[in-house]
C-alpha cells in the first residue's frame, strides 16, 4: 500500500531531518510513530500525504509514485482515498458542522446521510447545525477526526489526534479510529506523544536519525 524509497528531507544544508529513510505498511496496517521533538514525524506525515515533497528519495502508493502523477491524478488520490487528522484542525469556519464533515462525501460525489450518525460517534450529537466559532479546541479536534473519516479512506493519517482532548473523550476517539481503519482494511498512520495512543496502534515505530525501528507492540485498549 504504502512504500517509503530512501527519503531525505531539509530544511538547510545542514539539518537534515529525515536521510535516507525507507518503510513498508501494508493495506489494514495501522502503526503509531513516536520519537523526540523535532526528529521529523509531522515532516513524514507531509510527505507521505503530498503536502511536501522530499528532498530525494521517493513515495509510492499501490506501487504509484506520488512525485510522478499528474497535479489532477494526485489531488483525485488525496480526495477520495486519504483521511487527514492534523492538529491545526483546517475547520472551514463559513460552514456548519455537518457542513464540515460533509465535504469529503460531496467532494467524493457520495451521499451525506451518514454525517448525523458521525456526529454521533464523536460526541456532538445534535451539534450539526452550530458553527465551528461555538466550539471548544477539543471539540474542533473532533470535527477534523469525523471529517477525516467520514468517506472510509484508505489511508490515514493523523498528526497528535488527541491532543486537545479529555482522556474520556480521547479514549473514544482512539477506539473509533481503530475500529473504522480496521473496518475499512486501511492503512493508518498515528504520530503522536501518548503512550496511550500509541498502543490502540498494532504496532509502535521509534522515528529516530537513523530512521524508523519496531518498538514494542501495541495492545488494545
Amino acid at each position: 500500500m504504502l512504500e517509503l524509497h530512501n527519503i531525505t528531507k531539509g530544511y538547510a544544508e545542514d539539518r537534515k531531518v529525515l536521510v535516507n529513510l525507507s518503510y513498508t505498511l501494508n493495506a489494514g496496517e495501522y502503526v503509531a510513530i513516536m520519537g523526540e521533538s523535532g526528529v521529523g514525524k509531522s515532516t513524514l506525515l507531509n510527505l507521505i500525504a503530498g503536502l511536501d515533497s522530499p528532498d530525494s528519495g521517493e513515495i509510492r502508493i499501490n506501487g504509484v509514485a506520488i512525485s510522478s502523477m499528474h497535479d489532477d491524478a494526485a489531488t483525485l488520490l488525496r480526495r477520495e482515498q486519504f483521511g487527514f487528522i492534523f492538529q491545526a484542525f483546517h475547520v472551514l469556519p463559513h460552514l456548519t458542522l455537518a457542513q464540515n464533515i460533509a465535504l469529503p462525501l460531496l467532494l467524493n460525489g457520495i451521499a451525506t446521510d451518514c454525517v448525523n450518525q458521525m456526529l454521533e460517534q464523536v460526541g456532538l450529537h445534535g451539534r450539526g447545525h452550530h458553527f465551528p466559532r461555538q466550539l471548544s479546541g477539543g471539540e474542533l479536534q473532533r470535527v477534523a477526526i469525523a471529517r477525516a473519516l467520514i468517506h472510509r479512506p484508505r489511508l490515514v493519517l493523523a498528526d497528535e489526534p488527541t491532543g486537545n482532548l479529555d482522556p474520556d473523550t480521547a479514549h473514544q476517539i482512539l477506539q473509533l479510529m481503530r475500529r473504522e481503519i480496521k473496518a475499512n482494511g486501511a492503512t493508518g498512520i498515528i504520530v503522536t506523544h501518548s503512550h496511550i495512543a500509541a498502543a490502540t496502534a498494532d504496532k509502535v515505530l521509534n522515528l529516530t536519525q537513523n530512521g524508523l525501528h519496531s518498538a514494542e507492540s501495541g495492545h488494545k485498549l
